[in-house]
């Protein structure tokens, strides 16, 4: 008999996340003498612990298409709930849930995070003779999951789509700073990022020549508030205008920092950003020019624009999302898709799998050979690297009256099996 599917995800989202979303879904209608009615956790592992599976297989054909070009994470939810070791009765109501409504396949779409809940369900299972295939499908904007040798993964998708937003943005900012530099010659650009600087290097795909007067601040560069205040000068007598492209992450001092539930600095519900510190600072001391030192401070739209979307990353999301469900059909429990890139000169990847356990909780660092000796600037191999991902044209978003068309699912959930519950760290808060 079929086992029923239950696909979630969690985390920040990414322009590209829906459309594994979809692979795994149309991977599974594939296949329906192995995979059974599918299931969305409403929410993430909240929706799972809270019985709130969404009925996927009730939604019309059109528009589980629609979530090709569907951004962010309104189809299903997402959430930031982590399953802590000690939350023993969490782990017993997943079990509960998933045995009451003959789960035999779970996926879970993420980053480093998500893949440790992924794994975790995955050993619980094994622990209380569940039989239940757990897959990770992978998802971070960051492109942080994984290891440093690039052998587990090459990148993430949702990468591709934010490295292409930063580099069209650095384009259009630059337009901006050559024409008001006289009374604005420093533009500070606030980029994504946490601790893991492949956002903001991204910026460098923009002005892949060097003829912008362009500076990368990256959490890896060491850098403190006052060296960046006397290389923006430096610039300015130089170029008579600077553009800094900044990572949240940068050390600017003490920020009024809020954490989510995985300690994660949430840099957006912060007292203070990065971009208002430096530009602050650098209007107190000073500018070698006339004028003042501006600031753009992106927020979620680098995450949710489908409209800068790579179609790389479009195509590899969903074929990444495929592959999660044929890795789930032959290969069994506790592994992750992946996608790896095979060597030559043309970029050509190819889809795996990696085992759960290796990259749960995996925190990738940005390569120190591909950040360049002024710790302002990439180096040519990270650009070799990331061009890539960004493609070469412009995705097809579906219009309706002018408006672009997302997919909308019906709000039908399975019946209720269980006894209600509250999350338990949701006693915590």
């Amino acid at each position: 008999m079929p086992g029923n599917v239950l696909v979630a995800q969690s985390g920040g989202p990414s322009p590209v996340i829906n459309n594994s979303l979809r692979g795994v879904i149309e991977g599974c209608k594939a296949s329906p003498s192995v995979f059974g009615r599918i299931y969305g956790g409403w929410h993430g592992i909240e929706g799972v612990l809270k019985e709130e599976l969404l009925d996927i297989s009730a939604q019309p054909e059109q528009e589980i298409k629609l979530l090709a070009n569907t951004p962010a994470a309104g189809a299903i939810g997402t959430c930031r709930y982590k399953l802590k070791e000690k939350q023993v009765k969490d782990f017993d109501r997943v079990i509960e849930v998933l045995r009451a409504h003959d789960i035999g396949f779970f996926f879970y779409i993420g980053g480093n995070d998500s893949m440790d809940t992924a794994n975790k369900v995955a050993k619980t299972a094994r622990e209380r003779g569940l039989d239940l295939v757990a897959t990770g499908v992978p998802k971070t904007i960051d492109n942080d999951v994984g290891d440093s040798e690039f052998k587990l993964i090459d990148h993430t998708p949702g990468y591709g789509s934010v490295a292409r937003y930063w580099a069209y943005s650095v384009q259009n900012a630059n337009e901006e700073n050559a024409g008001s530099c006289p009374a604005d010659p420093v533009l500070v650009l606030q980029v994504m990022g946490r601790k893991i600087g492949y956002i903001p290097a991204a910026a460098r795909l923009g002005d892949p020549e060097r003829r912008m007067p362009l500076q990368i601040y990256m959490p890896e560069s060491g850098l403190a508030l006052a060296q960046l205040a006397d290389n923006v000068n430096e610039e300015i007598k130089r170029s008579g205008r600077c553009i800094v492209a900044l990572s949240e992450g940068f050390d600017v001092g003490d920020i009024g920092a809020r954490r989510d539930s995985f300690g994660h600095v949430e840099f957006g519900a912060s007292d203070m950003s990065a971009q208002q510190i430096v530009v602050s600072y650098l209007n107190k001391n000073g500018l070698a020019a006339r004028g003042s030192a501006r600031g753009n401070l992106s927020g979620t739209d680098q995450r949710h624009t489908t409209v800068f979307a790579s179609v790389v990353d479009l195509e590899e999301a969903y074929q990444v999302g495929l592959k999660a469900a044929e890795v789930a059909r032959r290969d069994g429990n506790g592994w992750m898709a992946t996608i790896l890139r095979k060597p030559g000169g043309a970029y050509k990847v190819a889809y795996d799998k990696a085992p759960l356990e290796k990259v749960a909780n995996s925190e990738r660092a940005f390569p120190t050979a591909w950040l360049s000796k002024s710790k302002i600037d990439v180096t040519d191999d990270f650009l070799k690297y990331a061009r890539p991902l960004i493609g070469e044209e412009w995705p097809s978003i579906p219009l309706e009256n002018g408006l672009q068309r997302f997919a909308r699912f019906k709000p039908v959930f399975a019946a209720r099996k269980c006894k209600p519950y509250a999350p338990e760290a949701y006693g915590n808060k």
